[in-house]
């Protein structure tokens, strides 16, 4: 036992603890990666006068200087090392006499992408994705503790699963979902689930329009990702299943109907989040060094809003992604694993696959309606109605509380609202209104209705679970800078013709790898902006709206951390989808994959590409969208066996 409680204390001790020597503190990282900027900070103690210090290499290079103040802590951040830079020496006091050894472990910058690409390629190749998640958080964590494995079994629990999970807004869409899960548990066990299916059967008659519906409705809930996701998948897998309709394809297009158009529509929890940080980028822009005073002026009273108006038409993969939905549904023609998927179903050989693990147990006893209720359709639509109308409501007013007397226009109250309260708000009373009427029409005794919420929450267990290992991993890549190594592959020498392509399949890497659209914009958007300047696009910017350089770089970077968040395993939203329409994981993500990554080729060529050589946007819609429907006429194919082939 003895050589094992050796072993961890040791894989402890690499954390490092600050060290004080000499009234001095110094807080390192335990490890540093090539590539990925570290940071130090400095404390001097109370005690001690004031002195000079600076930080060296092992080779004697100076990286920094400063002086020590009493009291106060300097962090020295942004200092780019190398592994001959190592170990570092802070050298202070008078003709620098007093030293303190600084001895990071170093890890090649590709380091910090190997948890998520081992994770997602372990999920994609095995069919298992918690397994596949957790070796992920558990390398993540083996790097952490420098590869003490016992360490870093510990610190995956510690340091990165146990954050996840009680981040506020994280809680915040777990209880959404759970919320949601009741509510949909009890409208099952009322009947009003049958209820939908039956009112809707005369028009949802075919497969097509059963997914046109989908398509529509996720068209509809355009202010909330991840309302659109959960609202839209639930309501409408009833009524695809009945049509035989696959899940994977359900799930196919919820997803690709919930980001993309919260991105796009200017009234939605996205917007104002994205404005933020186009306003962020023009003040860092305005006030670099190269920027000339005329030009400062100009981007200084550049309106935020103007500018994303402005880039809309430049946000060619959410659009395209949107546009290819429709010719799918449309022409009925599919390709790779969804085509497969849609001739399973079609033929009557399941929803899914023989073997799935699916995201929800829909199959639940306790979910099951009494033989003697009836199918009432709006009990199960006046809960979802509830969601919705309650959640716009208390957006608006949650918006207008915090602006004050002055109040704004509807896209500065959208912009200044908490989405989560909002849509906690919302699943509360839809979860009231669904058994105030599963009770009050006597259909369901009071303890009936919760047991059929809770068998609706418990129904979704298995997806919190791989909710929180996505998560969980989200926090290995923030803590290995996996997301600042990719972003520094972006250089400051390009061409500012070439720089929206570059930026789109960088901000798609990103966000792919770290499952998050909102921390790549975040990261990039205020960083690509004053990129694009100092190449020479934003000279010419006239208000803020006449540049299509910044504008095509701006928009490249919510359209690349859209498709990143899109299709990566790790994703919430992706998450969330499999969740609502009750599919594998591992299915969905295999299935939507080659027409992500289909779409978002046709963006870069026929949309980044060709306006970056002075095609005019509409042109690159019209080969953008020609391609795609070539690419599902020769390459889609559709089974003739289906029922919409024989009306």
């Amino acid at each position: 036992m003895l050589p094992y409680l050796s072993a961890l204390s040791a894989g402890l001790a690499l954390l490092a603890a600050p060290v004080q020597e000499r009234g001095v503190t110094v807080e390192a990282p335990g490890f540093v990666l090539g590539g990925v900027p570290a940071t130090i900070t400095i404390t001097l103690d109370e005690s001690r006068a004031a002195a000079p210090f600076r930080i060296t290499s092992a080779t004697g290079r100076e990286l920094v200087a400063g002086t020590l103040v009493p009291g106060d802590a300097i962090e020295v951040a942004d200092l780019p090392l190398v592994k001959a830079d190592l170990p570092l020496a802070l050298r202070f006091g008078e003709d620098a006499a007093d030293v303190i050894a600084v001895e990071p472990r170093f890890y090649p910058g590709w380091v910090s992408i190997l948890p998520p690409l081992i994770a997602i390629a372990l999920a994609l190749i095995f069919h298992e994705v918690v397994v596949s998640l957790f070796l992920g958080v558990w390398l993540g964590a083996l790097i952490y503790a420098g590869l003490n494995p016992i360490t870093a079994t510990l610190r995956a629990i510690d340091s990165f699963i146990w954050p996840a999970l009680y981040d506020p807004d994280h809680v915040a869409i777990i209880m959404f979902s759970m919320l949601l899960g009741g509510m949909v548990g009890v409208v099952s066990r009322s009947g009003g689930t049958r209820g939908i299916v039956e009112a809707v059967s005369p028009l949802a008659t075919t497969p097509r329009r059963a997914q046109l519906a989908t398509y529509l409705s996720g068209l509809a809930i355009f202010f909330d990702d991840y309302a659109n996701t959960l609202i839209v998948g639930n309501t409408m897998r009833p009524i695809t299943d009945r049509l035989k309709v696959s899940r994977e394809k359900l799930a196919y297009i919820v997803d690709s109907t919930a980001a993309p158009v919260a991105a796009i529509v200017f009234v939605s929890t996205w917007v104002g989040f994205e404005i933020s940080l186009i306003g962020d980028g023009l003040r860092i822009a305005a006030g670099q060094s190269s920027t000339t005073p005329d030009a400062a002026a100009v981007l200084e009273s550049a309106s935020p809003f103007a500018v994303f108006i402005s880039s809309i038409p430049y946000l060619f993969y959410p659009i395209l992604a949107l546009v290819m939905v429709a010719l799918i549904i449309i022409t009925q023609r599919d390709f790779g694993p969804m085509h497969r998927a849609e001739n399973r179903a079609s033929r009557g050989e399941g929803l899914f696959r023989d073997g799935a693990m699916l995201m929800v147990d829909t199959e639940s006893s306790e979910m099951e309606p009494p033989d003697e209720a009836p199918r009432r359709w709006y009990n199960a639509a006046l809960p979802v109605i509830t969601v919705i109308v309650v959640v716009l409501l208390g957006l608006y007013l949650e918006g207008k509380s915090k602006l004050g007397p002055e109040g704004g226009s509807l896209l500065d109250i959208f912009g200044e609202a908490n989405p989560f309260s909002a849509l906690l708000w919302g699943s509360l009373f839809g979860c009231l209104v669904a058994i105030g009427l599963a009770v009050g029409q006597r259909i369901l005794s009071v303890q009936a209705a919760i047991r059929g919420w809770i068998a609706g929450i418990r129904s979704m267990m298995l997806a919190f679970v791989i909710l929180g290992l996505a998560w969980s991993l989200g926090e290995v890549t923030e803590v290995l800078g996996t997301a600042q190594y990719l972003t520094g592959l972006i250089s400051d020498t390009l061409p500012v013709a070439a720089l929206p392509g570059i930026v789109f399949v960088t901000a798609a890497l990103v966000a792919f790898a770290t499952g998050t659209s909102w921390a790549t914009m975040a990261i990039l958007v205020p960083l690509v902006i004053p990129l694009a300047v100092a190449l020479g696009g934003g000279m010419d910017l006239s208000g803020g709206v006449s540049n299509p350089h910044l504008l095509a770089a701006t928009a490249a970077v919510l359209a690349g951390a859209i498709w990143g968040d899109h299709c990566s395993p790790i994703s919430d939203t992706t998450v969330l989808s499999s969740m609502a329409s009750a599919c594998d994981h591992v299915d969905h993500v295999r299935t939507q994959l080659p027409y992500a990554v289909a779409v978002a080729l046709v963006a870069l060529v026929a949309g980044n590409v060709l306006t970056a050589l002075g095609i005019p946007v509409v042109f690159s819609y019209i080969v953008g969208i020609t391609t795609l429907f070539l690419l599902l006429r020769f390459v889609g194919r559709h089974d003739l066996e289906s029922p919409q082939f024989k009306d």
